[in-house]
C-alpha cells in the first residue's frame, strides 16, 4: 500500500524514531542531536480501519418491518441500506453490495432473519443472530419481476408476486423455488380479455392457511383454494387496488383503492362490497357519490376485545385541500382523527399485542415511516400523542453545514451540557415506553467521553454525546436568534451574501476546558459564546463591525473620495459599554451610490432574555466595502486564555478582544508580510481606482479608541493603498463552502495569488522568533498559499488590568513555506507531546464573585499548558504543519525544518488532524483520492495507508474529521453520520460493543379455539404446506426463473439460522459444513450452558434417587 521511500536519515537514530524524507537530511545534521532523543512508540500494527456504526435517520426509506415478539424494526432505503432499530442504543446498520431499492422486508418473527426483497429482482435472507448481520442467501430472478412479497407467521414458504400477476413460492430454509405457481390467467376469469395487472396483495385468509387472498392492481381479487389449486371466489371492483387487510376472524376483508375509497367485502359474497367508505369525501345531499379523492395508499384492519375494530390509512384525502400536509387518518368507531405529518408518508405499520393473525389484534401504536422521520403515535390514549423518539434520528433536522468531533473531553462537560439541553424537551409526549424494545446492549469498553458538534443551514449548533459508540442529543444553540428575521423578500437587501441560509454555520471553533464557543456565518458573521447555567436577559447585545479588504493599487485614491473610518461600539473609555445602534453612523452608500459599511445581516436592538447554556459575548460582522459584499469567513480560532478571537477570509485577517470588545488586528494578507512578501502582485487597472477604496486607512478601524490606550505598533496609517479586483467574486459556493482554496501550489497566476486566503489559524505559548530565549503568546497564521506567519502578543497582566490595558499585536517577521494550502498546526514539547494551547478553566461568570475571588483572579495568570517562561533555551519545541501536499516538523526556537514528508503528489489533503492515540500523537490525513494516512510525530514515518472512500461530494469534504483515540467520522448522507475508527485496539473490541439484535424470547401461545369451535370444526385451519409445495408435489421449478446465490453470512449464520423453526434442511447441510471448523463463540457459549444445564439435571436426578427413601431425619 504504501508509496513512500523511507531511509535512515541521521546516524545514531533509534529504529524507533529515525525515519525522514532524505531532503531534510542536511537541515537535521545542522539541528543537532537533541531530536533525535524522542523515543516514538507508535508503531503500524496500532493501526487498522474499520467502520464501527452509522447514526441518523436513513436516508430515502423506501420499506419497513417489524417483529412483534423480539420488538425489532427494521427500515430499508432506496440505496439498498437496511437499518435496524432495537431498544434506545441498539442499532445495525448493514448494506445490501447491489445498492439497488428494497422494496419489501418480511421478519422471520421470532426466528432471528429477515427477507428483503430489491428493485433488482432480487430476495435475500439475513441473519440476525449475530452482532453484524449478514446474507445467507440469495435468490435472483431472471424472467419476473417482483412486486410483493408475504410470508405467513411460523411459516417457511415466501409467496412472492410479480409484475406479471403470477405468485411463485420459496423455501426460506433453502432458499429454492418450488414447483407450485399460480399463474394470472388461472387465477381470474377465463371470460376476463385483460390482464389483471401486477400482484399488490398476497395474504392467507387467517383462519384458514389453505385460501390466499390475492390483489391484483387493475382492481381484482382473487380467493385461491391452495389445495384444489383454483380460485373459489373473485372480487371485481373499477378502481385501482392498493393494498388490502384481513378482519381477524377471516370472514371480511378490506381494500384502500385509487379513488380515496375504501370497500369491505364479505368473503362469501364476491358481488359487490358490503360497505363502501370514503374517509375524506365530502357526502353530496342528493345521494349522488361523492367527490373522488386522492389514493389511499394503504389500509390496515386491527381488531379490539373490548370495542370498535381499528381502520387506519394513509393518503385520500380530498383533492381541494392544496398544500394540506401527509396525513394519516384513524378511524375507531365513529370517531376519525386526522393525524398531520411533517413530511410524505412511506409507509406504515400498526404495532399489535398478538403476532397471531387469527386472534384479537389489540393494536397499541402506529409505527409512521415519513420522508425524513420516524414517528410513533399511541393508540391507547386519547388525543393519539406520539412517543418521544429516543433514537438519534434528528441530525438532519436542519441539513448539516459543518462538524466537529471531540474524544477524551472534560468528564464535567457532558453532564453541563445535558443539564441545559433536558430544559429544552418538549411537552406533551406519551407516558408510555417507547415501545421498539429488542435486543440488548453491548459491553462498554471505551469510558472516555465524547461530543460531536454538528452545525447547521438555519444557523442552529447541536452538541451530541457520542461516548461509545452511542449517539444522543444534549443540547441546541439557535444562533440566528440574535438577528431581525426579515418579514418578506423587500426586506432582506443586505443578504445579497447567500439567497437563502443566511444564518448557516460554516466554522465551528470550541474550547472544551473553557467552554468558549466562537461560530463564523456565512454572512460573514462571527459570533462569540459563553457557557452560563443562570438565565440572563441581555439588554443590548454586544457587536462590532468589522471592515476587511486590501488593494494593490499604484495610484494614490485622491484624498476626497476617501470614506471617513466607521465609529462602531467601543468608542466610550469604558470598553464594557457598549453603545445600542443597528447601523454605523457613516452612510450605508459611498458616493457613486453603491453599498458601504453595511453588514448583511442586522442585530436585534431590543432586550435579548438568554436561557442557561451557551449565552452570547459579542457579535461580529464584516461590512460591505465600496458595493462589493463582504467575502466569507475561511479560518477561526478563539483563546480562552488570552480572551482573543481571530478569524481570516481570502481578503485578509481580523482580531478581536472579546474581553475589552475591541479590535487589535485589521489586516490585507499582504500586509502581514510587511516588507518580506515573495510575491509579485499586480496592480490592478488604473480605471479600477475610482472607486473609494476606504482601504487601510487605519488599523482599529472597526473601534475608534483614545490614542492613549492604542499602543499597537500596527495601529498607525498604512501608506500602502491596497486593493482588490472588484471582478474577483470569492470562489465559494454556499453550500459547499470549504472548498475556496486554490488547489494550485503554483503562484504565476494573479488570480490566485490574488485570492490568498486565511486557511489556518492558532494560538499558541511558543518561540517566535530565531533569536527568542523563552516562548510567548503568539498567533500562526497559515494561507492558501502555503505560508506561515508568526503575530506576537504582548498580554496586559490578568484580572482588572486584562480589561484595561490594551493587547498589543506585531508582526514578528517569521515567514516559513509549505506547499499547497496550509491546513492544520500544532505544537509539540521537547519529549514530542503535545503542548496544547492555553487556556481558562471554566468558572460561572454570572455570579458576582466574593472579594476574596476577586483577589485570586487578580493575581490568576491564565492557565497554561505550555512550558513556563523560565524555561532553558535548551529546551526547544516542535511546529507541526500540515498543508494540502506535505507536512514538516520545524524545530523552534532555530526554525529548521528537521522532518518532511510530501503526503501526496497527485491529488491534496482534505482534512489533517493532530491526534493522541495509545499514550502517543500522530498525524492523521483524509485525502481527496479517497486514502486515509497516518504519520509518527516528531520523524513523520507513513505507519497507515488504507484506500477507503473517494471524494464522491462536498458533504464528506466538508465534514470529514478526526479525533483523539483513534476516532473520525463524516456525514455519509443529508441525514446520517459515519463514525469510523483507525485504532487497532477499537477495531478488535468492535465486536463486544456492538448490541445483540436477537435475544432468545418465548413465542407466545396460539389463542385458544374453545370448546364448540373444536367440536364442530370452527376455528383456524392449518395447512401442510410441506405437502403441497415439496418437490415431491409440485416438482422442480424452472432453471431459468431464477438463481440461487449463497450469502456471506457463513457459518455461524447457518447455524443461526438452523436454531429456530426453519430448521431441518438447515441442520443437514450444518453438520456437513461444520466438520473441520471451530464452533462461533455464540454457540460455544450456548453448548456449554446446555451442557452444564444437562449436568445439573443429572445431579438432581441422581441426588433424588439417592434420597428418596430417606426420611427427613435421616439426612
Amino acid at each position: 500500500m504504501r508509496k513512500f521511500n523511507i531511509r535512515k536519515v541521521l546516524d545514531g537514530l533509534t529504529a524507533v524514531s529515525a525515519v525522514a524524507s532524505a531532503s531534510s537530511a542536511a537541515q537535521q545534521q545542522q539541528a543537532g542531536n537533541r531530536e533525535t532523543e524522542i523515543q516514538e512508540t507508535l508503531q503500524s500494527e496500532h493501526f487498522q480501519l474499520c467502520k464501527t456504526v452509522r447514526h441518523g435517520f436513513p436516508y430515502q426509506p423506501s420499506a419497513l418491518a417489524f417483529d412483534p415478539v423480539q420488538k425489532i424494526l427494521a427500515i430499508g432505503t432506496q440505496t439498498g441500506a437496511l437499518r435496524l432499530f432495537g431498544r434506545p442504543g441498539v442499532e445495525c446498520y448493514c448494506q445490501h453490495d447491489s445498492g439497488a431499492a428494497v422494496i419489501q422486508l418480511q421478519f422471520l418473527i421470532n426466528e432471528g432473519a429477515l427477507v428483503s426483497a430489491l428493485a433488482d429482482d432480487t430476495l435475500h435472507l439475513w441473519n440476525l443472530r449475530q452482532k453484524r448481520p449478514a446474507i445467507l442467501h440469495s435468490l435472483k430472478f431472471n424472467r419476473e419481476r417482483i412486486t410483493f412479497c408475504h410470508l405467513p407467521f411460523q411459516s417457511k414458504w415466501l409467496y412472492v408476486g410479480t409484475e406479471r400477476g403470477n405468485i411463485h413460492i420459496v423455501n426460506v430454509e433453502s432458499f429454492t423455488l418450488s414447483g407450485y405457481v399460480i399463474m394470472w390467467n388461472k387465477a381470474i376469469e377465463l371470460s376476463s380479455k385483460s390482464h389483471p395487472g401486477p400482484v399488490v396483495h398476497i395474504s392467507d385468509n387467517p383462519m384458514d392457511e389453505g385460501k390466499l387472498l390475492i390483489g391484483f392492481e387493475s382492481g381484482t381479487v382473487v380467493l385461491w383454494d391452495l389445495k384444489s389449486k383454483k380460485a373459489d371466489y373473485r372480487y371485481t371492483h373499477d378502481e385501482a387496488i392498493h393494498s388490502v387487510a384481513w378482519h381477524h376472524e377471516g370472514k371480511q376483508f378490506i381494500c384502500s383503492h385509487s379513488d380515496g375509497t375504501l370497500t369491505i367485502w364479505n368473503v362469501k359474497s364476491p358481488t359487490k362490497p358490503f360497505q363502501t367508505i370514503t374517509p375524506h369525501g365530502k357526502q353530496l345531499k342528493d345521494g349522488k357519490k361523492p367527490e373522488p379523492c386522492k389514493p389511499i395508499l394503504k389500509v390496515e384492519y386491527k381488531t379490539t376485545r373490548a370495542g370498535e375494530p381499528f381502520i387506519i390509512l394513509s393518503g385520500g384525502l380530498s383533492y381541494d385541500t392544496v398544500g394540506r400536509r401527509p396525513c394519516l387518518t384513524v378511524m375507531h368507531g365513529k370517531s376519525t382523527a386526522v393525524l398531520e405529518m411533517d413530511y410524505s408518508i412511506v409507509d406504515f405499520l400498526t404495532l399489535c399485542e398478538t403476532p397471531y393473525p387469527n386472534d384479537f389484534q389489540e393494536p397499541y401504536a402506529v409505527v409512521v415511516l415519513l420522508e425524513k422521520d420516524l414517528v410513533l403515535i399511541d393508540l391507547a390514549q386519547n388525543g393519539y400523542p406520539i412517543f418521544e423518539n429516543p433514537y438519534p434520528l434528528t441530525i438532519h433536522e436542519s441539513p448539516v453545514t459543518c462538524c466537529e468531533y471531540f474524544a477524551d473531553c472534560p468528564v464535567d462537560l457532558i453532564p453541563a451540557l445535558y443539564s441545559v439541553g433536558a430544559r429544552q424537551k418538549r411537552q406533551g409526549y406519551s407516558k408510555k415506553e417507547w415501545p421498539i424494545s429488542g435486543g440488548n446492549w453491548g459491553l462498554i469498553t471505551q469510558s472516555y467521553p465524547e461530543i460531536i458538534i454538528t452545525g447547521h443551514a438555519d444557523g442552529s449548533i447541536k452538541f451530541w454525546d457520542a461516548s461509545a459508540i452511542t449517539l444522543q442529543v444534549l443540547y441546541k444553540l439557535k444562533t440566528a436568534k440574535v438577528f431581525e428575521k426579515s418579514r418578506n423578500k423587500d426586506d432582506r437587501p443586505n443578504t445579497d451574501i447567500v439567497d437563502e441560509d443566511p444564518y448557516a454555520i460554516q466554522i465551528i471553533s470550541w474550547c472544551p476546558e473553557s467552554r468558549m464557543l466562537c461560530i463564523a456565518g456565512v454572512s460573514a458573521h462571527v459570533i462569540i459564546y459563553r457557557f452560563s447555567k443562570q438565565e440572563v436577559t441581555t439588554e443590548v447585545i454586544p457587536m462590532l463591525e468589522v471592515r476587511l479588504l486590501y488593494e494593490i493599487n499604484d495610484l494614490e485614491t485622491p484624498d476626497g473620495e476617501q470614506v471617513p473610518p466607521v465609529p462602531t461600539p467601543g468608542a466610550g473609555s469604558n470598553p464594557q459599554s457598549i453603545a445600542p445602534q443597528s447601523h454605523p453612523s457613516t452612510s450605508s452608500s459611498s458616493s457613486d451610490g453603491l453599498r458601504d459599511n453595511v453588514p448583511c445581516l442586522k442585530v436585534k436592538n431590543s432586550p435579548l432574555k438568554q436561557s442557561p447554556g451557551y449565552q452570547i459575548e459579542l457579535v461580529i460582522q464584516l461590512v460591505w466595502v465600496s458595493g462589493e459584499p463582504p467575502q466569507q469567513i475561511t479560518s477561526l480560532a478563539v483563546n480562552s486564555a488570552y480572551g482573543l478571537v481571530v478569524f481570516g477570509n481570502c481578503n485578509g485577517i481580523a482580531m478581536v478582544d472579546y474581553l475589552q470588545k475591541t479590535v487589535l488586528l485589521n489586516l490585507g494578507t499582504i500586509e502581514l508580510y510587511g516588507s518580506n512578501d515573495p510575491y509579485r502582485r499586480e496592480p490592478r487597472s488604473p480605471r479600477k481606482t475610482r472607486q473609494p477604496s476606504g482601504g487601510l486607512c487605519d488599523i482599529n478601524e472597526g473601534t475608534v479608541v483614545p490614542e492613549d490606550r492604542c499602543k499597537s505598533p500596527t495601529s498607525a496609517k498604512m501608506s500602502r493603498k491596497l486593493s482588490l479586483p472588484t471582478e474577483l467574486k470569492p470562489d465559494l459556493d454556499v453550500k459547499d463552502n470549504s472548498f475556496s482554496r486554490s488547489r494550485s501550489s503554483s503562484v504565476t497566476s494573479i488570480d490566485k495569488e490574488s485570492r490568498e486566503a486565511i486557511s489556518a489559524l492558532h494560538f499558541c505559548e511558543t518561540f517566535t522568533r530565531k533569536a527568542d530565549t523563552s516562548p510567548s503568546p503568539c498567533l500562526w497564521v497559515g494561507t492558501t498559499l502555503g505560508t506561515v506567519l508568526v503575530i506576537v502578543l504582548n498580554l496586559p497582566p490578568g484580572g482588572e488590568q486584562r480589561l484595561l490595558q490594551p493587547v498589543i499585536v506585531s508582526p514578528s517577521g517569521t515567514i516559513l513555506r509549505l506547499k499547497g494550502a496550509i491546513l492544520r498546526m500544532a505544537f509539540l514539547d521537547t519529549t514530542g507531546s503535545l503542548v496544547p494551547p492555553a487556556h481558562e478553566p471554566w468558572k460561572e461568570h454570572n455570579v458576582s464573585e466574593d472579594k476574596d475571588e476577586k483577589e485570586k483572579a487578580k493575581k490568576r495568570r491564565p492557565v497554561s499548558v505550555s512550558p513556563s517562561s523560565s524555561q532553558e533555551i535548551s529546551e526547544n519545541q516542535y511546529a507541526v504543519i500540515c498543508s494540502e501536499k506535505q507536512a514538516k516538523v520545524i524545530s523552534l526556537p532555530s526554525q529548521n525544518c528537521i522532518y518532511k514528508q510530501n503526503i501526496t503528489e497527485t491529488s491534496f489533503v482534505l482534512r489533517g488532524d493532530i491526534v493522541s492515540l495509545s499514550n502517543s500523537i500522530c498525524l492523521a490525513c483524509f485525502c481527496a483520492n479517497g486514502h486515509i494516512m497516518t504519520f509518527s510525530l516528531p520523524s513523520l514515518r507513513p505507519l497507515l495507508d488504507v484506500y477507503y472512500l473517494p471524494l464522491t461530494n462536498m458533504r464528506i469534504a466538508r465534514t470529514f474529521c478526526f479525533t483523539n483515540n483513534g476516532q473520525a467520522l463524516y456525514l455519509v448522507s443529508p441525514t446520517e453520520i459515519q463514525r469510523l475508527t483507525y485504532s487497532q485496539e477499537t477495531c478488535e473490541n468492535l465486536q463486544e460493543m456492538l448490541g445483540e439484535l436477537f435475544t432468545p424470547v418465548e413465542t407466545p401461545e396460539a389463542p385458544n379455539r374453545g370448546f364448540f369451535k373444536g367440536l364442530f370444526g370452527g376455528g383456524a385451519q392449518s395447512l401442510d404446506r410441506e405437502e403441497l409445495f415439496g418437490e415431491s408435489a409440485s416438482g422442480k421449478a424452472s432453471r431459468s426463473l431464477a438463481q440461487h446465490i449463497p450469502g456471506p453470512g457463513g457459518i455461524e449464520g447457518v447455524k443461526g439460522a438452523a436454531s429456530g423453526v426453519v430448521g431441518e434442511l438447515a441442520r443437514a447441510r450444518l453438520a456437513l459444513d461444520e466438520r473441520g471448523q471451530k464452533l462461533g463463540e455464540l454457540e460455544e457459549k450456548t453448548a456449554a450452558m446446555l451442557y452444564s444445564a444437562d449436568s445439573f439435571s443429572k445431579h438432581a436426578h441422581e441426588m433424588m434417587l439417592k434420597y428418596k427413601d430417606k426420611k427427613w431425619y435421616q439426612f
